[in-house]
C-alpha cells in the first residue's frame, strides 16, 4: 500500500474513533510515522479530508462495478445494491459524524454533495433496464436521484441518525428499502 493510501486508511480509522475534531497528531500516531512524513503527502487537515472524499467515492464506484458486472444478481437486486453500496471495510466508520462537515469544512461539504450528485450513469442505466423489463413501474429518474441525493445530503446536515442511534448503514439500508420498495411491482 503506498504511503497515500495508507494515510487516508488511517484517517478513517481516527475519524472512527475521534470525529470531525481530529488532530494530524493522531494519525501519526495511529500509524506510527511522523507528523512531518504525512505533510510531506497532505499540506493540511483540508487538502486531506478533500482527498479522503474522493478516496471513498472512488471506491464506492468500485463496489459499483461489481455489482453491475455480477450476473447472478437481477436487475432489481442490481439497483438495491448499488444505491446502498458501502464497501465492506467502511462498515464500521460512523459516517454520522458528517454533518459536522457543513459548518466546519464547507468546502468538504461541498466535495461530498458534488460527488453524491455526479456518478449515476450505472443506476440511471440499471433503471432504465428495470423499466424495459417491466419489473419495475416507469419512474421519472430525476426525482429517485434527487430524492436519494436528498436523503444522503440530510444524513450529512443534520444529527438525525445520532439522535436517534441509527448507524450511517442502517440509515442508508432504510432509504434503499422504501426507494426501490416503492418502485418494485
Amino acid at each position: 500500500m503506498e504511503l497515500r493510501e495508507r494515510i487516508l486508511e488511517g484517517t478513517l480509522q481516527v475519524f472512527n474513533d475521534k470525529g470531525i475534531k481530529f488532530t494530524m497528531d493522531d494519525i501519526a500516531k495511529t500509524l506510527g510515522i511522523s507528523k512531518k512524513t504525512i505533510y510531506t503527502v497532505f499540506h493540511d487537515k483540508n487538502e486531506m479530508l478533500l482527498a479522503l472524499v474522493d478516496y471513498l467515492f472512488d471506491q464506492i464506484k468500485e463496489e459499483e462495478s461489481k455489482i453491475y458486472e455480477d450476473d447472478s444478481l437481477s436487475t432489481v437486486e442490481k439497483i438495491r445494491s448499488i444505491l446502498g453500496v458501502l464497501p465492506n471495510s467502511y462498515k464500521e466508520i460512523d459516517f454520522r459524524q458528517l454533518y459536522m462537515l457543513k459548518e466546519k469544512f464547507p468546502d468538504i461539504y461541498a466535495k461530498v454533495e458534488e460527488r453524491l450528485e455526479n456518478g449515476w450513469e450505472t443506476t440511471i442505466e440499471l433503471l432504465e433496464r428495470g423499466m424495459r423489463e417491466g419489473v419495475i413501474r416507469p419512474i421519472k429518474i430525476p426525482l429517485l436521484k434527487m430524492m436519494m441525493e436528498s436523503s444522503l445530503e440530510q444524513f450529512f446536515r443534520r444529527d438525525i441518525l445520532v439522535k436517534n442511534k441509527i448507524t450511517y448503514q442502517e440509515g442508508l439500508d432504510e432509504v434503499v428499502a422504501i426507494l426501490v420498495d416503492g418502485i418494485s411491482i
